[in-house]
C-alpha cells in the first residue's frame, strides 16, 4: 500500500475563544503544503454549521511522501501556535477503494 495515493482528512475544533488563531494559523499550512513533493490536492474547510470546526482533505501521491511533510518545521511552528487552543483533533489516512 506504501506506493499507492493516500487521503488524509484531518478534522480540527478549536476552541470557541481561540477559533481565529487557530484558522489564520490552519490558513498558513496551505501554500506551503501545496507546493511539497508528493502533494495532489491540500484544501481546508470550515463547517457551516459550526464556525469551531475544520477539516483538512489532502491527497498525496504516497504515505512515504505525506510522512516526509509531516516531519517539516511550518507543522511544528503550527503545534506550538496553537497549543491549548484545539479542543479536538482527529487524523484519518485513508485510500479510495474505488
Amino acid at each position: 500500500m506504501s506506493n499507492q495515493k493516500l487521503t488524509i482528512v484531518a478534522k480540527i475544533v478549536a476552541k470557541p475563544e481561540k477559533r481565529e488563531l487557530v484558522k489564520s494559523e490552519l490558513l498558513k499550512l496551505i501554500d506551503i503544503t501545496r507546493v511539497k513533493k508528493g502533494c495532489i490536492n491540500h484544501d481546508l474547510h470550515q463547517d457551516n454549521e459550526n464556525e469551531n470546526l475544520f477539516l483538512f482533505y489532502e491527497n498525496w501521491e504516497s504515505r512515504a511522501l505525506w510522512q516526509t511533510h509531516m516531519n517539516n518545521k511550518h507543522l511544528v511552528d503550527y503545534m506550538k501556535a496553537t497549543d491549548g487552543a484545539v479542543e479536538e483533533f482527529i487524523l484519518n489516512e485513508i485510500t479510495q477503494i474505488q
